[in-house]
């Protein structure tokens, strides 16, 4: 089952409107969980999210294998800040079917406009993207944890080793690649 080139880009286009709605609803629904680290602002996690969007509204269109790459980083990404933040494994996933349900929330209009096989088609496909997502989150999340574990002979280290100028940087690099392929397809 395959969902037509119309139906992606509607999906799509949803998704890149709706984004600080989105973002701001998704913070809301983890509350205190988003800075449950003091060294992590809230607006650097929230930053973290709007890439998430902005790059799941292009895995749903025709850049869709160009962007994949970027989507496995990015969600690598969320899930070494996940550990950083001091969050559990489950945490972790918990945090990405709330996207999950946020996109079904917001798409829902869209969605039940279209034919039955083409709405079935995008919500696969969504749910596809997301559950690869959670998967690689969930490896960076371990990734991260171990290689603390490691670097401090299996002792924790009382603090963590978080530097706002890597991050931001890092965030900074995954924003650049998605923009070069949109960019790039537009010529």
């Amino acid at each position: 089952m395959r969902a037509s080139q119309p139906a992606l880009l509607a999906a799509g286009r949803v998704i890149a409107e709706l984004r600080d709605q989105m973002v701001a609803q998704w913070a809301d629904w983890l509350g205190d969980r988003i800075t449950t680290a003091p060294t992590i602002p809230r607006p650097l996690v929230e930053r973290e999210f709007r890439i998430l969007l902005d790059v799941i509204s292009e895995m749903v269109g025709p850049l869709r294998r160009e962007v994949a790459a970027v989507w496995l980083r990015a969600c690598e990404h969320y899930g070494r800040m996940a550990s950083t933040r001091g969050l559990a494994a489950g945490e972790v996933v918990e945090e990405l079917q709330f996207l999950r349900e946020l996109l079904i929330r917001h798409l829902a209009p869209v969605i039940t406009a279209m034919r039955a096989r083409q709405s079935m088609a995008v919500m696969l496909r969504l749910n596809r993207v997301i559950d690869k997502g959670v998967a690689v989150a969930v490896v960076g999340y371990t990734d991260a944890l171990v290689a603390t574990l490691f670097a401090q002979n299996g002792v924790p280290p009382a603090d963590s080793e978080y530097e706002a100028g890597d991050v931001d940087r890092q965030l900074d690099t995954l924003e650049h690649k998605l923009d070069t392929i949109i960019k790039r397809r537009q010529r």
